[in-house]
């Protein structure tokens, strides 16, 4: 459990930092990529942390995986590396929903 908490607070600070990058040293396409980027590895890191917090280690772990994917790709096509990188993309997105719907399931199981 502490490992997740520690991975979610590690994403937290990447997802700050590339929205600042974003913010201030960015230009073009990479704004956005960034600022979506960022905004998606936050939320999910908190939401990492609630779901450690209702004992719940499985959706923790895909808000994780799902985040360092879906923001990782977009902040390596914001560094230049190819924009074929962006097919990959929704593979994060379809964790952080699974992330999700496991935690519905977990809490209506009370």
């Amino acid at each position: 459990m502490n490992l997740i908490v520690m991975l979610a607070a590690l994403s937290g600070a990447i997802a700050v930092g590339a929205g600042a990058f974003g913010a201030h040293g960015a230009s073009g396409a990479a704004i956005e990529w960034l600022k979506t980027g960022a905004h998606y590895q936050l939320v999910h890191a908190l939401a990492a942390m609630l779901a450690v917090r209702m004992e719940a280690q499985g959706p923790a772990w895909l808000f994780i995986a799902g985040g360092a994917v879906f923001a990782g790709t977009l902040y390596l096509m914001a560094l230049g590396l190819p924009r074929w990188l962006g097919a990959v993309t929704p593979i994060g997105g379809a964790l952080l929903i699974a992330g999700w719907l496991w935690l519905a399931w977990t809490a209506a199981r009370g």
